[in-house]
């Protein structure tokens, strides 16, 4: 073995194992280290030999930086689609990815098969109004394949100067020819909580993204919704469609807030630090009022978690599609020098002790997202009724005035107008007005 040789064996072994010669040594000379825990000698003179080989005779010089992360790189990649090495930069934009402020499409993505896979696009971002879908394959970045592409180095290339133009090429099931976006780079802000009446008493909370403060802005929220409602409100719907997931912390409050005692979510792994348990406080911000929670496909991690645990406490319906299915946890490691590692650690598991894991929520109510179209609005005119007959009986207790116009008070739009624009929504409110109903029964 040459001089070189030796001296890069050395330096790896010190590198990769993260100790000092002397512990390496040290190592060597233990004899009851377990099997597993044992460093694989003849792999990393397999490496060092590679390192050696490209340093020496590569037809063009190449920096030991460059080829130890790369090395580190490909080791992350092929352990699963989460796990990767961070570079400086990397490391920067994900720091503040998860404050809700950073610039590029807004798009969540995950690696498969060599190719970008979209769990979904951020509302209100140049992604989402452009069409992409969650499930949608990205294959090509401008002119360059994403083919054997780190999953760092895609997202790097997606992100950019706002106001700059990128085209993605995009393979979609159901979709013979591949299609073509071409997007305008800009700052993307994560508003991660939007609310809205749908009607008297009945509330829509949209999560876009758990961050640090969404549990915070859900409050502040709800305090909205009591005030525009003058009063309590009977029943809220929870949409997480396409919300890719963000921080654990995040998604346990959220769910705390509408749980009083219990499991939320359990964490599991081989590291001691990996096993945890977060447990429901007492108080529920919507004192047992129904709640509907709405998810799909693009419904990942963090929103699993929510769902999962209301499911599991039948806390709320769950209605929608069936859930992305990410049931694993990542850490970032920091490494020191402004790098770092994001690492698979564990498996989280519902209160009732169900893995997600490549398997989703299954709502309790499965609805699609279909088209609905309405025809002439006044197509009751279509059937003779007992009002139409010549000399008909006038209720006598009627309070309607003659020939009121089509478009009066008394007659509201509001649910024809959202199962045409929202079905699954629109379904989701006649849930929570079936729901109340049954209450009063059993009430009454």
């Amino acid at each position: 073995m040459s001089a070189v040789t030796r001296h890069g064996l050395a330096l790896a072994l010190s590198f990769m194992a993260g100790v000092s010669l002397t512990a390496v040594h040290a190592v060597w000379a233990e004899k009851e280290v377990l099997p597993e825990n044992r460093l694989p000698l003849d792999e990393l003179r397999t490496f060092t030999g590679v390192l050696d080989a490209v340093k020496q005779d590569y037809v063009e010089p190449v920096k030991d930086k460059d080829l130890l992360e790369n090395a580190i790189r490909g080791m992350l990649s092929n352990l699963d689609p989460h796990s990767a090495y961070l570079d400086a930069e990397a490391f920067q934009d994900l720091q503040i990815g998860t404050s809700g402020e950073f610039g590029g499409l807004g798009i969540e993505v995950s690696q498969e098969e060599g190719f970008l896979k979209v769990i979904a696009p951020i509302d209100d971002t140049p992604a989402q109004r452009a069409g992409i879908r969650s499930g949608d394959l990205i294959i090509r970045l401008d002119d360059t394949s994403v083919k054997g592409m780190s999953l760092a180095d895609a997202i790097q290339r997606m992100r950019g100067k706002p106001n700059t133009p990128i085209t993605l090429t995009i393979v979609r099931e159901g979709v013979r020819k591949p299609l073509k976006f071409k997007l305008i780079r800009e700052i993307i802000q994560v508003k991660s909580v939007k609310n809205r009446l749908l009607d008297p008493g009945f509330a829509y909370v949209r999560i876009t993204q758990f961050q640090s403060k969404t549990a915070q802005n859900l409050r502040q929220a709800f305090q909205e919704l009591e005030q525009q409602n003058k009063g309590p409100l009977r029943g809220m719907v929870l949409d997480l469609r396409n919300n890719p997931g963000g921080i654990l912390n995040g998604a346990v409050e959220v769910a705390d807030e509408f749980l009083e005692s219990g499991v939320i979510v359990q964490t599991k792994g081989r590291g001691s630090d990996s096993d945890q348990s977060f447990k429901a406080t007492p108080e529920d911000l919507l004192k047992g009022a129904p709640l509907v929670v709405l998810v799909n496909g693009g419904s990942a991690s963090a929103s699993e978690i929510v769902a999962g645990a209301l499911q599991d406490h039948r806390r709320a319906l769950i209605l929608g599609e069936r859930t992305f299915g990410k049931g694993s946890v990542q850490t970032i490691l920091p490494l020191g020098n402004g790098t770092a590692v994001k690492l698979t650690t564990a498996r989280y598991y519902t209160p009732n002790g169900r893995s997600i894991q490549a398997e989703g929520i299954e709502p309790d109510i499965k609805v699609k997202p279909l088209k609905i179209t309405v025809g002439d609005n006044n197509a009751d005119s279509d059937f003779t009724k007992e009002a139409d007959l010549t000399g008909h009986l006038r209720n006598d207790r009627s309070d309607k005035v003659e020939n009121a116009p089509a478009d009066s008070a008394a007659t509201p739009k509001t649910d024809g107008d959202l199962a045409q624009s929202d079905y699954q929504l629109s379904e989701a409110l006649n849930l929570l007005k079936g729901m109340i109903l049954l209450q009063n029964r059993k009430s009454g």
